[in-house]
């Protein structure tokens, strides 16, 4: 009763015998197998009220249309019951919190989701979502916050699960320290100005997946343990920084996959255990510019991978540790022609006399045996055997024709950077 009491107090007696009495009697003729809808709770909260619920499981779909703050205090499970969306916010300035919401539909063509959030300024934050087909769905709403929260879609494999959380014409939104596993991916479509802070997406198809979506920031995020981790296609001005991206094993798996996406710049990030650590397109245009910089990639099978007819980008102070290859591309004008400066390379042989901390000599990679398995992809199984080793070894030793140049870095570092502070906890705190 005192939900009610706080939700009517100083209102008219007529409103509580023509409202609160047939809500009673309502509950109190549903069966008692059954979950109570928490939309009757719902409808009974005024504007800018707050609703606590009695701890328990209720059923769902939930609508809120007017501006109020629900907080489940963690003990409060919505059931969609597998039917469709479970709860939408249609209001501005609605706070959701504390709340568990399980079994959306599976619909994949109504998007049927754990959540979904047409209005703008609304906090949603420290809510659980399971076994839901599709997590947070954000579509033409601005200005919201979705933090602390924890995501999973069903138990479907990664290509037939839904976004854990996906974005739509949505601008300007804060997406910090949430936890998704077990989804699809995090689609960005036809969205910007967002800004994507110490969130940690593991066990997916696509860690994040920028889609004309141009101006957000990606910052403080661990990816790991999914097929990839950040793919970019034809979204400029992005700011990739301070992530770590791990173990993305499959052959096409990449931590970074950039497609016709100009001015982005990637800093601070560590990539580690991938296929492919950075994957791009040579720019056809000047400004489909990358700004590679203080990157660490470590105990990848390829670091960096460039496709196209020319280079351009500009790949500067980076460190390249016991990779299998450090750089290779379609073709090696599209490697060469990258702007190579002041990076760190651990299978640089060369000297620093005069103490500078530059090497003397320019690191310089050629093809070699390399050559075999680049054009011959089958052959990759066979990288690292005796067989490919002893060729290599030939090949330097007495080469058959020229090795072709990959890359020329003129002041390689002789010492390898250190590593900037990275977030690996939802919090945003250090490790």
């Amino acid at each position: 009763m005192k939900l009610f009491t706080n939700c009517f107090a100083g209102r008219p007696g007529w409103v509580i015998q023509h409202l609160l009495l047939p809500a009673m009697i309502t509950l109190l003729t549903i069966p008692a197998l059954a979950n109570p809808p928490l939309q009757l709770y719902v409808a009974l909260t005024p504007t800018g009220g707050t609703l606590t619920p009695p701890a328990g499981i209720y059923s769902g779909p939930v609508t809120i249309d007017r501006q109020m703050t629900i907080d489940g205090k963690g003990k409060v499970t919505i059931d969609g019951d597998g039917e469709g969306t479970v709860v939408t916010i249609n209001a501005d300035g609605v706070q959701f919190r504390g709340i568990k919401i399980i079994n959306s539909g599976d619909s994949h063509d109504r998007i049927d989701a754990a959540l979904l959030i047409t209005a703008n300024k609304t906090t949603v934050e420290e809510n659980t979502i399971e076994n839901s087909l599709f997590g947070i769905h954000l579509r033409k709403a601005d200005n919201n916050v979705i933090r602390h929260n924890r995501v999973s879609s069903k138990d479907y494999d990664s290509s037939m699960r839904g976004e854990g959380l996906r974005l739509w014409y949505s601008f300007d939104n804060e997406i910090n320290g949430n936890t998704f596993k077990k989804v699809r991916d995090i689609v960005v479509a036809n969205s910007s100005d967002n800004r994507f802070l110490n969130n940690h997406i593991s066990n997916s198809r696509i860690g994040m997946e920028f889609i004309f979506s141009p101006d957000n920031e990606i910052s403080g995020n661990t990816i790991e343990n999914n097929d990839t981790g950040i793919t970019v296609l034809y979204s400029g001005y992005l700011q990739i920084d301070h992530n770590q991206i791990n173990h993305m094993r499959i052959l096409t798996g990449s931590g970074l996959a950039f497609k016709e996406s100009s001015q982005v710049v990637i800093e601070d990030n560590r990539i580690a255990h991938c296929a492919v650590g950075l994957r791009a397109n040579a720019p056809i245009h000047p400004e489909n510019i990358l700004y590679a910089r203080r990157n660490t990639l470590l105990f990848n099978d390829i670091a960096m991978f460039f496709y196209g007819e020319k280079g351009g980008h500009v790949i500067h102070n980076n460190a390249f540790l016991n990779n299998f290859v450090d750089v290779l591309g379609s073709a090696s004008m599209t490697v060469r022609d990258n702007d190579w400066r002041g990076n760190y390379w651990d299978k640089y042989a060369g000297y620093d006399f005069n103490h500078d901390g530059v090497g003397d000599q320019p690191y310089e990679i050629y093809l070699y045996s390399d050559r075999i398995w680049v054009d011959r992809p089958i052959t990759r199984f066979f990288r690292g055997s005796p067989a490919l080793s002893l060729v290599d070894f030939v090949e330097r030793l007495a080469p058959f024709s020229a090795p072709e140049l990959v890359l020329r870095d003129p002041e390689p570092r002789m010492q390898k950077p250190a590593e900037s502070r990275f977030s690996s906890n939802p919090d945003g705190s250090p490790d």
